[in-house]
């Protein structure tokens, strides 16, 4: 399947930025289930000051904002040929070795009732695959699907207090729940195509998890699949800030707006 990607995102100011860096992690690369045909970054309103890979694999750019500034736009569009993989990536690759994808984070970090979720899956005899995707299922039975309940500070212990939350919270609480069971887990950021709609407000997230003899294998808790030929993968972290698309700092900015545009079709 080929996909075509447009991700536009505005920065207004009133008041120009005295000074201002942003780190745009929203360059795919090439995996067993995707190509990049084509990708584009245009920036306006800053200037790039270095690009470098991390020790994820990701692909990075920092960006500072341009003196006297009134917006900062960022305009990603590309073309990805996918193919359907069930989900496997295959094994690890990269610098970070494996067991730093086991370790806690603040957004990760299993309080009370994520172990009571994990005490759920401890004990059972089969392992793996099976247990991962019933992990998944139990997950979305444990968090609703719902808009405007948490944001992105908001951590895996507190969105199963709440019960509901969004793509990135189930995520959170998975990456949790499986590393607490002694799987190495990640957070993924990207894109999927939907079946009904082209213009979208937000990126995509899921989870993938470390599974012998399969490698990195996908998990969307929000939509109870494992990634198919509609999703493009962009970048990966130990959680959501260390894979967010954008994320940076400002200083004497004030009546900052924010508005983004993605569309997905093939």
């Amino acid at each position: 399947m080929r996909l075509k990607i447009s991700h536009s995102t505005r920065y207004g100011y009133e008041t120009p930025p005295t000074y201002g860096l942003q780190r745009l992690r929203m360059t795919p690369q090439s995996t067993a289930a995707q190509n990049i045909l084509s990708w584009n970054i245009a920036i306006s309103g800053a200037k790039t000051e270095t690009a470098y890979t991390d020790h994820y694999g990701n692909d990075v750019s920092l960006i500072s904002i341009a003196p006297s500034t009134n917006a900062l736009e960022i305009l990603v569009t590309g073309e990805v040929e996918t193919s359907d993989t069930t989900g496997i990536l295959g094994p690890h690759s990269g610098p970070s070795p494996l067991w730093l994808l086991c370790r806690e984070t603040l957004l990760t970090t299993c309080g009370s009732h994520g172990k009571a979720l994990v005490a759920e899956f401890s004990n059972r005899a089969d392992t793996g695959l099976p247990l991962l995707h019933d992990l998944s299922r139990r997950i979305a039975e444990l968090v609703d699907y719902r808009i405007g309940t948490t944001d992105i500070a908001t951590t895996a212990e507190d969105v199963l207090e709440r019960g509901a939350g969004v793509c990135q919270d189930q995520t959170h609480v998975f990456i949790t729940a499986a590393r607490a069971l002694g799987y190495p887990a990640r957070y993924v950021s990207g894109y999927l195509m939907m079946n009904d709609r082209v213009a979208q407000d937000a990126g995509h997230a899921w989870a993938e998890a470390h599974v012998d003899a399969l490698g990195w294998v996908g998990f969307d808790i929000s939509n109870g699949i494992s990634p198919d030929a509609r999703y493009v993968r962009i970048a990966s972290g130990l959680d959501y800030s260390e894979a967010a698309p954008i994320s940076g700092l400002r200083y004497g900015a004030a009546g900052e707006s924010l508005d983004v545009a993605i569309q997905v079709q093939q």
